[in-house]
Formats: C-alpha cells, structure tokens, sequence
C-alpha cells in the first residue's frame, strides 16, 4: 500500500505569472523481501536488512520523509513456497523486491517479477544464466558465480593442474555454476573436467557413495560448489575416507568461507576438518564505514538482537537495501508516482481461489529499473555500481587458506591484477602493466600440511590398478608373450616397461590383460581403440605408431626403431681372380706407382755422387735405382743409403709405405674373410615393378600401406604368420609358390635375421600424464645403456643384424684417407731436393770463381760463354764424386797448375 500527501509550491516572478512546482511524496512505500529466514545467509542478511531500512528511515537527506517499509516472506529454501511468497509481497503494491538468495527461487521469481514489470534485486543469487536477457527486471547486487568461477579456473592454471573433479549440487545453482567452470578452463586447455552431482538436500551417505566414485578417478584435485553447510558433511565424510592426505588438492568457492565466517566462537572447532583446504572469499575492502558497521553489529549481538555472525552476504544485503532506497528517491524526484494497474491476462481468473486478480503491474517498473541500474553510491561493500548486464561491479575475491584451525588470506584476485599479495585497492596500473611473472600467491597449506604443490593426480590405487592391454601373440613371441601354464607375461617390451616403471617418482600399480587368443597375431589397431574407448588404460607391445593410431591415443618415446623394410633372399658372390686389387681404388694404386718412381729417382739424386752402388753404367744405375725403391716394400735394401738427404726421405718414405701395407692388408682380409651377399631386388620399387608376389605379416599395417599408399594389387600380396613360413616362402621363391621378398616393420625383420643368417612402443589414453613420464624413463634407460642392455639380451643372441650387415660391407680405401701421409712425405721430399740443388749450384759457383782467379783466361779469348756449355758444365760438375770435388779443391790450392777436372767412369 502507498500512502501519498500533497506538496505546493507558489513561485512568483516580476511579470506577475506564477510557476507551481508540484512533487507527490508518499508516505510510505513498499519493498518486498523474499528469502529463507532460517538459513546461514538468511540469518545475517535479515538482521542486516533491518539495520539498513532503520537507517534509511531515520536519514533526512533522502527520501524526505516518506517511509520505506520491508514486507518480508519467507521462503523456506524452496522454489514453490517462494513464489508464494512473492505473491504476497506483491499484493502489498511492492515496487520492488529483494532477494531471494537461492538461485532456483531467483528462477521462478524473476518470471513473476517480469510479469508484473517489479524490478527484482538479489544479494545472493548468483547463477550466471539470470544475467540472461530473458529476465530483464532481475539485478544482482553481488557477484556473479561466472567471476568465481573466472578465478577457481584461474587458480587451477596457476598451479599446472590440468585435470580435475567437480563436485556440485544438482540444481540451477550448481549446475550452471559448473558451467560457468568449465568454460573458463576450456580456455585454459585443461584437458579434462569429470563432474559429480549431489542431491539437493543431499546427507552424509550420499558424499560418502560420491566420494568413493570419484577415488576411481585419475585427478585428485577437486572443486567444491554446494550450499552453505554449518555441518561441514562434505569435508567430514572426506576426512573419515582418508581423503585429506598430500595426494589430495581441495578446493571451494565462496559458500565455505560463508559457513566459516558464520561460525561463533564456540564453532571454530569444526576447522579442523579442513586442514589444507582453498577457498575463495569475496573480497570488500576496507573503509570506516565497514568498521563501524562490524562494532554495531556485536553490539546488537552483545544486546541479543541479533544471532549470527556477520558475513559478506549480511553486507551486500545492507547494501541491497540503500540501493533500492536511492532508486526510489530519485524516482520520485523525477515526479513520478507509484501506480498499478491491473492485468487483464489475470482478470479472466477472477471468481476462482486464486485471486490473481489482485496482482497488479507496476507502471513505472521499468523507470524504477532504470534509477537501479545507474545506481552509485559508497557502501559498506565498496563502490556499490552496476554493469550494462545487471551485475554488481565487483571488487575481486580473497584467496583462503585453513592451517591449523585458522583462516589464512594468501592472496587476491581481481579483473585487473589477477592474482597478488596485495589488495587490488592497493594496487595501480591496469591488467595489460602487469605481467604474468607479477602474478603470484602467498604459501599454501596443502592437505597433509605440506607446502610442496602436491601432484595432483594418480593413475591408479591399489583397488583399481591401471590395465595394461598385452597383444597375444603367435609369432616373433620375443617381443611378448605368455608363458605356457604360468599366465606370466614376458618378452622384451614387458622388461623394457618395468625397468621404466622403476624410474617414475610414484607408484604405479598395474594388471596385464591379454589381448587375442594366441592362435593368431591381433589387429593393433583395434588395441588401441580399446584404449580410447575405456577397456584398457594402456597398452604394452610391439605397437607402431602409424596416424590413424595416434588419433585414438597417446604414444610414449618410441624404445626401438620401426619402419616398413624388405627382407629377400640372397645369393653368394665367388671370390674374383683379382680380388688383391679391391682394397684400394684405381686413383689410390696409380698413386703407389707414382710414388714408388719419384722416391726412386729422388733417392738416385742423392745417392749418386757418394755411393757406389749408385754409380756404373746407365742401365746399372736404372735397375738399381728401381729396385731399391721396390724392395723397399719388403724392407731388405742391398744398398745403403749414405747421404743425409736420402736417409732423411727415406725415414719418412718407410713410415707412408708402413701405413700403406698395414691398410691394405686389413683390408684385404676383409674382404676374403667376409661372405658377400647379393639379391635381385634393389628397392620397394623394382619389387613392385617385377610383379612378384609379396609377403606380409598378419596384422602388420604393411598390408595396408602396400595396397592403398603403393597401389600394390592385392592378389600379389601373401599373408604369413610366423618365422617359419616366412623362410619357407622366401626359401621357395617366386616362381615355387613363395614370395620374392617381405615387407615388414623393422623389429620384426632384425628379430627373423638374429635367428638366420642366410636372409638380407606404449600406447596410453589420450591426453595421460602417464605417457609424458614413461617417454622421460625410456629416455633415461637410453642413456644410461639399459635399454641396449634388454634389446641385446633379446634379439642379439645370434650377434645383432645390424652388426653383421656393418661386417658384410668392407669400403674401398680411397686417396683421401692418406691425403695426409702424402702430403707430408712430398713436403719433406721437396724440401731435401731444394737444399741439394742449392748446395750443388753454391759449390759449381765456387769451384769455378776460384779456377777464374788462378787460371785469368787470355785477353784474346775472352768471350761470352754459351748456356748450353755452363748448364752441361755444371751437369758434368754435379756427376763427379764428391771426393773428387773435393780433391780438386785442394789441388787448385796447393799446386796453382792448370788442369781442368777429368770425368771418371760413369
């Protein structure tokens, strides 16, 4: 009901008309308030409320002196009874109406509210699908859960958790609110999210049967969305399961700080259920109005008035309160007035219990509604203003920590900071001066009081080990198998898997399933689509990683290489007559002969004016000369090297033709000791161009890749099952009912050729963190040696394939491996042949200066000599025996008589 008085104002002007100011001022009017009375949130938001409206009423500057009154209904915790409630309230001519706190009433209400145009106000209704245009006269005054949600997602990236469980209870509350979580960490590419719902008016066992399901779960790191619980059974029923140990991460959104911040003194005991728990706390920053409020309210506590603790709540529904008190004021400022009007959809009930007809639409809701929205004041939340969606503009969120029976505050949140120490109020900038790097949070208290992130995750428990899916193999049973009457699975993977097991940090504990009936090899390609379809976890084998397979699951480090070869049959090759050529290539033997001629030469040069052997006539000093270069080979030299310059080549001639000899031998050897092998097939492509039938393994993707990537036609192609008739058929060729070759994968054909010498990987769930750490094992196994150590023991029995294939291919020694050696020797050569001749031409000059000088030619012969007589002189000179210079040296100094030197036998 609106009460109204008139109010006149006359004012005249000099020109004697008048201007009537006019203004209707109720006397009272009317607010609805519909919410649960008897409720965590209700308690403190109904004594708060009323402090509010006693405020207002006894504040002159506003609305001058009309009375504000609050119509309260309950509603009970239930939609029904709220929307009866509501009724209620609007057949006292509500203009507007605050509440309700739970978002399924909000619902119902909101579309009672849009009927009769009364603009609806919430402190604690914070599903985000009411911002929704469908209801366009509902307003939140509080935080929306889309921002929470914002920063629960925030909060999960900041740590590196990339999986998680959601808990939340199965209404429009929960479910939307997990929505809203989902959303945001999508864009923060969290790989997978498992949601748990709850009862509404969910008990004890109900969380106890939940939590159980979710122990069956990988992730360990939970978010928590229920309703305010004094009782804590959530965490208490956690707590009995042994489930806030340091394996677990806790998180809740802001009902748990409610429920705290409700508790008297005498329930803080109840802390202790939530060692190790985060949660969020919405932030409202401090202000002396806050102050002043918190001291009457334990005065009111002190006096009895008021039964519960002050929460955040209590204080956005104070504020709640002044902001329609504000709204109104200025609505009436503007001269409107509060009419109603029936509606004539509700008329047509009239004559029936109902009585619809007295709900009235309210004619200046959507005036009303505006003045809400343009709403700014100063609260006792903060700067109370709205957004273009109808949501309060929020301050942020604290970040709660409980250690030890205490509630820590290690950090903050808001849309400009992100996440810091300090209150956003403190802080200066905007969002894009604050880098990723200044994001950060105080310590935290995990479950278990560590303070160490935990990991978050577990791939399995005792009671649900991981399953690990084993190909059953008929053939090439190395790799893995099962031993007869045991059901114990060995081969080389399976070892290979446990010694990589022993390298993970954790536990992991497992069960092999066989995969296959044994008789033939299984489809791996179905193996793994058993992992993504949930029957195995994992997968153990000789699994190649071919495209189609890596879109079904996740690959570990590949531990042995793979890839399609072709195994043939090949044939002996018999030793040439001039095999004893093969060692060295045609360039390195013309350079051998070459050498042999100018050492030969060289070692004349030197060795021809001081040693006999060296002298005589000219077909003499050639078989010398080439025989002691030859028989340099065998090292048994009949002549003897006098002269400085020939020992000195000599010594590095011998130490080349050492290196020589030694690599020719060995190599050699090699090459009559080792079988040498030949095939037909040269390729995949003159296999294919030869129309010959081709081998395959069952089960292989060879067959699939030979007939849809090569376009092999697939009457060529033979299927083989095991070792066996793989040498059978390349035994029996082509043209006996066998195969030309077999295309293979890699593994198989070294594990086939390790047995005969007559012939030429993991897969996990998608997305598991498992794979990441097994690929980090197998690369520690690498190195360290351990995985050749498992292949050796497995496949090199017989000496590994790919060692023999190294021993069956001796290389041509070629010019350039001695490129050194040569080069030094044709150095040092050159160098003693330059000092020869320069000492050869410095004694000729000498010798013939001292003849000028003792024998002065006559005036009347004095003529130019020619140069073919001095370079035939000096060449006669150089052929004489160096006691023979030396002699006519001494001779032209004792006895000055003339002679002229006499050539000695040659």
């Amino acid at each position: 009901m609106v009460e109204a008085s008139n109010f006149t104002a006359l004012h005249f002007t000099p020109k004697l008309s008048f201007l009537i100011d006019f203004k209707f001022w109720p006397v009272s009017v009317n607010v609805g308030v519909v919410f649960s009375f008897d409720s965590v949130i209700g308690r403190a938001a109904k004594a708060a409320m009323e402090a509010a409206i006693s405020d207002i009423n006894e504040t002159p500057t506003i609305l001058n002196g009309t009375r504000l009154n609050l119509t309260m209904a309950d509603a009970n915790c239930n939609a029904f009874l709220g929307s009866i409630a509501a009724y209620k309230v609007i057949e006292e001519e509500a203009v507007a109406i605050i509440g309700p706190q739970s978002s399924s009433i909000a619902h119902m209400i909101s579309s009672i509210a849009n009927a009769l145009q009364v603009p609806l106000v919430s402190y604690a209704a914070t599903d985000p699908s009411l911002s929704a245009k469908q209801f366009p006269f509902f307003v939140r005054s509080v935080a929306s859960d889309s921002n929470q949600m914002n920063v629960m997602a925030s909060l999960v990236d900041f740590h590196g958790w990339k999986e998680v469980i959601a808990i939340y209870v199965d209404d429009t509350y929960g479910r939307n609110g997990v929505s809203a979580l989902t959303d945001e960490l999508d864009k923060r590419m969290v790989k997978s999210i498992y949601k748990l719902r709850l009862p509404v008016n969910f008990t004890r066992s109900d969380v106890v049967a939940l939590l159980k399901e979710s122990k069956l779960l990988g992730p360990r790191v939970y978010i928590v969305h229920v309703n305010p619980d004094p009782q804590l059974r959530f965490f208490a029923a956690s707590k009995e399961l042994q489930m806030m140990t340091n394996d677990y991460v806790w998180f809740a959104t802001d009902w748990l700080s409610t429920t705290i911040d409700s508790f008297g003194p005498m329930n803080r005991t109840a802390l202790r259920l939530l060692q190790g728990v985060v949660g969020l706390r919405q932030h409202i920053p401090e202000s002396n109005r806050k102050k002043n409020f918190t001291a009457r309210w334990r005065k009111m506590q002190r006096k009895g008035l008021v039964t519960s603790e002050l929460n955040a709540y209590g204080l956005y529904a104070y504020d709640t309160v002044w902001t329609v008190a504000h709204s109104i004021d200025r609505y009436i400022n503007d001269g409107n007035n509060f009419t109603f009007t029936p509606s004539d959809k509700l008329y047509v009930t009239k004559g029936s219990e109902l009585h619809l007809e007295k709900l009235k639409v309210f004619d200046g809701g959507a005036i009303l509604l505006e003045h809400i929205m343009n709403t700014s004041f100063s609260g006792l939340t903060g700067q109370v203003r709205f957004s273009s969606d109808r949501n309060i503009v929020a301050s942020g969120y604290e970040v709660i920590n409980i250690d030890n029976m205490s509630v820590h505050t290690v950090g903050y949140w808001s849309d400009n900071f992100s996440f810091s120490v300090s209150p956003p109020e403190t802080l200066r900038g905007t969002k894009k001066s604050h880098s990723e790097v200044d994001h950060k949070l105080g310590s935290v208290t995990w479950p278990g009081g560590k303070t160490e992130i935990p990991r978050g995750w577990v791939i399995a428990d005792e009671e649900r080990p991981v399953r690990v899916g084993v190909p059953h193999r008929a053939s090439f049973v190395d790799f893995v198998t099962e031993l007869n009457g045991t059901h114990k699975i060995v081969g080389y993977c399976i070892d290979m898997f446990t010694e990589a097991l022993k390298l993970i940090p954790y536990n992991v504990p497992y069960k092999f399933e066989l995969f296959g009936d044994g008789r033939s090899n299984p489809n791996y390609s179905h193996l793994v689509k058993m992992i993504a379809d949930n029957v195995f976890d994992a997968a153990v084998g000789d699994i190649a990683i071919v495209k189609d397979r890596t879109e079904m699951a996740d690959f570990s480090q590949p531990y042995i290489t793979t890839g399609l070869v072709i195994v043939a049959p090949i044939r002996n090759t018999k030793s040439s007559a001039w095999v004893f050529l093969k060692p060295f290539t045609a360039d390195m033997w013309c350079m051998i002969a070459g050498s042999f001629f100018i050492i030969a030469v060289v070692i004349w040069i030197f060795e021809h004016r001081v040693n006999d052997a060296f002298r005589g006539p000219p077909r003499r000093q050639l078989v010398t000369m080439f025989m002691f270069s030859f028989s340099t080979l065998f090292k048994k030299n009949q002549e003897v090297t006098v002269s400085t310059h020939g020992r000195l080549v000599m010594v590095v001639w011998l130490f080349l033709l050492m290196v020589i000899i030694s690599s020719y031998t060995a190599n050699l050897t090699s090459i009559l000791t080792v079988q040498q092998l030949s095939s037909p097939i040269t390729g995949i492509e003159s296999l294919i161009a030869n129309r010959w039938p081709i081998g395959y393994q069952v089960g292989s993707f060879a067959y699939g890749y030979l007939s849809e990537t090569l376009n092999v036609h697939k009457s060529r192609l033979v299927k083989l099952h095991s070792p066996e008739e793989y040498e059978t058929a390349l035994r029996l060729g082509p043209d006996n009912g066998g195969v030309a070759a077999i295309v293979d994968e890699l593994p198989y054909v070294e594990l086939f050729l390790s047995k005969r010498s007559d012939f030429g990987l993991l897969a996990f769930r998608k997305d598991s963190a498992l794979a990441i750490d097994m690929s980090t094992a197998i690369l520690k196994l690498s190195e360290t040696g351990k995985l050749q150590e498992i292949h050796a023991r497995w496949f090199c029995k017989m000496g590994c394939p790919g060692e023999r294939r190294a021993k069956s291919e001796p290389n041509q020694l070629h010019l350039v491996s001695f490129r050194g050696l040569y080069l030094l020797c044709g150095t040092i050569t050159l160098a003693a042949l330059l000092i020869f001749i320069l000492r050869m031409i410095r004694q000729y000059v000498r010798y013939r200066r001292r003849q000028m000088k003792l024998f002065p030619p006559p005036s009347s012969d004095q003529t130019t000599t020619r140069c073919s007589q001095v370079i035939f002189n000096f060449f006669d000179f150089v052929d004489e025996k160096e006691e023979a210079i030396k002699k006519m040296f001494m001779q032209c100094e004792v006895n000055p008589v003339s002679e002229t030197p006499t050539s000695s036998t040659t």
